[in-house]
């Protein structure tokens, strides 16, 4: 008797919480899930060359890392591109062994250079193709906003998300609530150092723009900065009344 009692305790409990379950199931709110996607391409303004000078011989000559280092700020100079723009990259000078004697020794500076516009790093690889430095390239390229862009970006994308419920529950005579979650699924590209041109190096790059006048130089292009968001958002359906 108190076996048979105790089953029936238990299977009333069971009940009791199977429908606590259901009735608070059967009062949660309706929602809808959509997802906003924005995206906006940018022409990067901070363009970063990387060049290096090297200790070199000319005939009988040495030319020393000093002289090349005067050439390149006078080059940047007749460019009317201020000097602050070009930085050490390496505080300490390096100095490279070749061959296999003591006395075989070339030392060499790195510096990195920051432009805004295709055309200046035209106009910079011809002006080191003439002091002959040929040891640079196209680090990164960037632009001097993108943080701001990337806000923008990600606005735009929540508010196509609200736009894209507002029409689909309006044909169910519906309208959208409260937002219950936001969730940002970032989509970035990661195409920031991608470049139209592929442009790589000095030494076959300065060689090409050496003989372009100013109008072909100015039609240097690069591939845009791509900056894509993704919302995913969870909104409360509400009737309308």
């Amino acid at each position: 008797m108190r076996y048979i009692l105790t089953l029936t305790l238990g299977l009333i409990c069971i009940s009791q919480m199977s429908f606590a379950q259901n009735h608070t199931s059967g009062e949660q709110k309706p929602y809808i899930e959509v997802t906003g996607k924005a995206e906006k391409k940018i022409i990067p303004d901070e363009i970063y060359l990387s060049i290096t000078i090297k200790e070199r011989t000319s005939g009988k000559d040495e030319i020393s890392v000093e002289e090349q280092e005067i050439k390149l700020r006078q080059a940047l100079t007749d460019l009317n591109i201020p000097l602050d723009l070009l930085a050490v990259a390496d505080a300490q000078a390096d100095y490279i062994k070749v061959k296999w004697t003591k006395k075989d020794v070339i030392s060499q500076s790195e510096y990195e250079l920051k432009l805004t516009s295709a055309k200046q790093v035209a106009a910079v690889f011809s002006k080191l193709d003439e002091i002959k430095i040929d040891n640079a390239y196209i680090s990164k390229v960037s632009h001097s906003k993108i943080k701001e862009l990337r806000k923008e970006v990600n606005i735009e994308a929540i508010k196509n998300a609200k736009s894209k419920a507002d029409y689909l529950l309006a044909a169910i005579g519906q309208q959208t609530g409260t937002a219950l979650i936001i969730n940002e699924r970032n989509s970035e590209s990661g195409d920031y150092y991608r470049i139209e041109n592929r442009l790589k190096t000095s030494a076959n790059f300065s060689r090409e723009t050496a003989a372009l006048n100013e109008k072909s130089i100015g039609a240097i292009v690069f591939k845009k900065i791509k900056l894509e968001a993704l919302v995913y958002v969870k909104f409360e359906i509400k009737d309308i009344k």
